[in-house]
């Protein structure tokens, strides 16, 4: 799995063809995407490609880090696996958990 590259400080104008053009000159590139944040389909400035194989991988490595691209110094290195994130505490607010403390607004009560 040499051959999966991260690619961090994108500009942020930069889309998914436009990554794969800057490293199809080191060899055929299997994939290239730029990570979108999924409210605004705005990029996160980072991305990952897959090259060809190991070779191509380390070549575009050689040639692209810190490289100028787009007025930012891009950083290309191989992927790391994705570490799984903990699971959340059970009163935690994203689990549906409101503190009577809150600010928030409150619902209506029902009288009978």
């Amino acid at each position: 799995m040499d051959n999966k590259l991260y690619v961090g400080n994108l500009p942020y104008a930069l889309r998914d063809n436009d990554l794969q053009q800057v490293f199809s000159p080191f060899g055929s590139v299997t994939s290239a995407k730029v990570m979108l944040e999924r409210d605004t389909g705005r990029s996160k400035g980072f991305g990952f490609v897959e090259m060809g194989d190991a070779a191509q991988a380390q070549a575009a490595i050689a040639a692209l880090h810190g490289k100028e691209l787009g007025g930012r110094s891009l950083v290309v290195n191989i992927a790391r696996p994705m570490q799984p994130r903990p699971p959340r505490p059970a009163n935690s607010p994203r689990n549906g958990f409101r503190s009577p403390y809150s600010t928030g607004p409150r619902q209506q009560q029902r009288t009978l």
